[in-house]
């Protein structure tokens, strides 16, 4: 990353980016019906045998889908290589503003000109340091201005990214220490109630179905399906690597347990697939019980983590894998 001169960049101010750019469909109830029904808009005034276009379409009827649009200017080319070149190769868009002058109606034909209104001064943001850029783009019908659409990128160095910091720790208190105890041995344990038998996870002091205090555990055997899942994007921990999959997983015991799934990517990860127990080793004094997808039910592609399996024997010791 260098530094441009500012003088240099705010050269292109008030430059073409684009000139007699035309729509590549007149304005048109289908597409109105779209969107309104993507956005659950019921406005009587959008729909019947004269609706208007709603004004916050404005820049759809500019739009010049997969092929594009031709006729971009030499300037906007240039800033944008003048950027490239000293490290400003990424970009996200920041916020756009429109102003609106006249309805649009189905039939309108779009003409539309834009301008390199502004380029800020480098700025430093928490995705990294750059320059907004900030194009004006005068839209008409029929010859008549019926409004404005300002749209403004950042063009940006990546800021380096921090390291890993440590995963939270378990909460252990008196009602799940041998649970945790467990997993420090590698054995999931759930609890069996002594007055019903029945089985629950996570552990809780009391039986929920008959309220008995009484208690005592079964090692599971490992063995489960995939009941549901997520996919965690946002928001970003410092000690995780997003996007990854998150599932509630149903034991061959009949309770379930939230964990992450492993030995497939993320997107592959499917509900009633077939799922075993393993133990990740997060730091040096953490394992974490993780369920790896079983050979065969999706695409293979684990981690570079120390994982270790477990015997499958159920009640007594489990032996390490």
């Amino acid at each position: 990353m260098k530094e441009i001169p500012y003088e240099e960049l705010r050269a292109f101010e008030g430059r073409v980016a684009a000139a007699a750019g035309c729509g590549k469909d007149p304005v048109n109830a289908p597409m109105i019906r779209h969107w309104c029904e993507a956005m659950g808009d019921t406005n009587p005034a959008y729909a019947g045998a004269d609706p208007v276009a709603p004004a916050t379409m404005l820049q759809v009827w500019t739009m010049g889908g997969l092929s594009g649009h031709d006729g971009r200017s030499s300037a906007y080319d240039a800033l944008f290589a003048l950027l490239d070149g000293a490290g400003y190769t990424s970009v996200v868009a920041t916020d756009c503003e429109q102003e609106y002058v006249r309805a649009l109606r189905p039939g309108d034909e779009i003409t539309f000109d834009a301008v390199i209104e502004s380029v800020s001064e480098r700025k430093t943001t928490k995705l990294g340091t750059g320059h907004f850029v900030t194009t004006r783009m005068d839209i008409h019908a029929g010859g008549a201005l019926a409004g404005t659409h300002r749209f403004r990128i950042l063009k940006y160095a990546p800021a380096k990214r921090k390291p890993k910091g440590k995963r939270p720790r378990p909460v252990v208190n008196r009602d799940n220490a041998g649970f945790w105890e467990g997993v420090a041995g590698h054995r999931l344990l759930i609890q069996r109630c002594g007055g019903c038998g029945t089985p629950r996870f996570p552990w809780l002091p009391g039986c929920n179905a008959c309220g008995s205090p009484e208690w005592d555990t079964v090692e599971a055997s490992g063995e489960g399906t995939v009941y549901s899942y997520v996919v965690m994007h946002h928001p970003p921990f410092p000690a995780f690597d997003p996007p990854y999959a998150v599932g509630l997983v149903e034991l061959a015991e009949g309770v379930r347990i939230v964990s992450n799934v492993v030995g497939v990517p993320y997107d592959k990860v499917r509900i009633g697939m077939r799922v075993r127990l393993e133990f990740l080793r997060v730091d040096a004094d953490v394992e974490l019980p993780v369920f790896r997808v079983v050979e065969g039910e999706g695409e293979g592609g684990g981690g570079d983590q120390e994982v270790r399996g477990r015997g499958r024997g159920r009640g007594g010791a489990g032996g390490e894998g």
